[in-house]
């Protein structure tokens, strides 16, 4: 190789953050020794260097197949003045409507994670009010219509005064399909809490976190030995059969040794539909975090699944075409075949019948029933429900999966793994933050906030700290 060729592919050119002062800078994606590097460098702090995948091949199939047409929102709450990502709200050149949308009710938590990119803690005590949360809720419903997921957090949301009257207004609203984003501690302590709960369903799921089977990293992350809690909690929701997600906090070094472990826990919890990892994401507290030592790409997830739960294969676990870069799914039946637990499903899926189209992202030949019900299936834009409806259409189709009239699909019969990666400071680009479909309903009760840029500039008191000074640059900026 002459001096005159670089040592690496260049992919393309986009524009990122700068890491210390987050203003815009020129960046590029460059691939190297089978990696996925961000090249960008800023007139104050100089050049930077974040890996965004240890895969290539894996990250360009997100780039380059697993791809649909953007779907908006129904109506956007922001004029695009200052530019991307400092007019989120959605702003009308937002990319994707929100398949989840977070509904946070409180800052008060009874823990105080190491680990929160909310920076809640008992210190907290402030609740939204009932109004200004059916202000909020009435907001996602305009954006959306008819809102796919909507995600009750915080804070701890079950330690809101008012939260069963919460639950009723979701209720009330058109929203397909709802969560309580909890730690467990109510579930697990309070006499009759858990049935309550179970009263919402069908259309609702338990979010549970559950970071480690060991004491070492959940003191690490949460703060507390929270094991005997956890194992409380899924005795009683295993025992109502209410459907359960157990989500994940990953960071290197902590609990990235026992996903696989999770996984074969998960699977022996008669309530558990699915398993989501999010790697930490550089935001709110995150005591003792150091970017070289802690963080993880998608790819590095999934690569540590791969390892340490045979019973998924390299194409069963695929990147989600609503958002590739940082979504990637793997769907599966609980009925045993041989030594695994499980039937894997998406790996029956060739890569090369993706189909255009308006709505459609996989086809298995050219059946538009088919196609939709393959859309449906691998998409985060449904309740569990609509998922297991999909997965039984798609079933009848599919080379190498018989199924009896006689046994039925239900919700109960699929498993899902998930890796949902935020982006932060370091990796944040305008190509995938406009892509963003995991959005945060502002307080204000006007806006929608990708979950990405919310926690960079839009939480408690961001927008005049930091947000603020950012439009001023831009104002003198622009000024004759």
């Amino acid at each position: 190789m002459t001096e005159r060729v670089r040592p690496y592919l260049f992919y393309g050119a986009t524009t990122a953050l700068c890491s210390t002062c987050l203003v815009t800078v020129e960046a590029k994606e460059v691939i190297e020794d089978g990696r996925v590097w961000l090249l960008k460098r800023c007139r104050e702090h100089g050049p930077q260097r974040v890996l965004l995948a240890d895969d290539a091949d894996y990250w360009r199939l997100g780039r380059e197949k697993f791809l649909k047409p953007p779907e908006q929102v129904a109506k956007p709450n922001t004029a695009f003045r200052y530019g991307c990502p400092y007019d989120c709200g959605i702003c009308t050149e937002h990319e994707q409507h929100g398949c989840l949308t977070v509904l946070e009710i409180t800052d008060h938590c009874n823990l105080r994670c190491p680990t929160c990119y909310a920076a809640s803690g008992p210190e907290r005590l402030t609740h939204r009010d009932l109004p200004t949360i059916e202000r909020m809720l009435d907001c996602i419903v305009r954006n959306e219509v008819e809102p796919d997921v909507v995600q009750l957090s915080g804070g701890e949301p079950t330690l809101h005064p008012q939260f069963f009257a919460v639950m009723d207004a979701m209720r009330a609203r058109p929203i397909r399909h709802r969560m309580l984003n909890t730690n467990g501690i109510r579930i697990a302590q309070e006499d009759g809490f858990a049935e309550r709960l179970a009263s919402y369903a069908p259309g609702f799921e338990v979010y549970l976190q559950f970071d480690s089977l060991r004491e070492g990293p959940l003191r690490t992350l949460r703060g507390a030995d929270l094991r005997r809690v956890r194992e409380q909690a899924l005795a009683k929701l295993n025992a109502l059969d209410l459907s359960t997600t157990l989500v994940v906090t990953v960071r290197r070094g902590s609990n990235d040794d026992e996903l696989g472990a999770i996984l074969d826990f998960a699977l022996q919890q008669r309530c558990v539909r699915g398993v989501t990892f999010q790697p930490v994401q550089d935001a709110g507290r995150n005591d003792g975090y150091a970017f070289d030592a802690h963080r993880l790409t998608l790819s590095e997830v999934r690569r540590r699944i791969l390892t340490q739960f045979p019973h998924l294969g390299a194409a069963d676990l695929i990147p989600v075409p609503c958002h590739p870069d940082t979504l990637a799914m793997a769907y599966a039946l609980r009925r045993p075949q041989g030594r695994s637990p499980i039937t894997p499903l998406t790996g029956l899926v060739p890569p090369e019948v993706l189909l255009e189209g308006t709505r459609n992202t996989i086809a298995y030949e050219r059946d538009p029933a088919m196609q939709q019900a393959m859309v449906k299936a691998f998409s985060t834009a449904h309740g569990p429900e609509g998922a297991a409806a999909a997965i039984a259409k798609l079933l009848c189709c599919l080379p190498g999966v018989r199924m009896s009239a006689t046994q039925p699909i239900g919700y109960r019969d699929v498993f899902r793994v998930v890796i949902m990666k935020f982006l932060d400071r370091h990796d944040l680009d305008l190509r995938n933050v406009r892509k963003s479909c995991v959005h945060i309903a502002h307080p204000d009760g006007k806006r929608s906030i990708p979950f990405d840029t919310y926690n960079l500039f839009y939480r408690d008191d961001l927008e005049r700290t930091v947000l603020a000074p950012l439009r001023a640059r831009i104002d003198r900026m622009a000024a004759p």
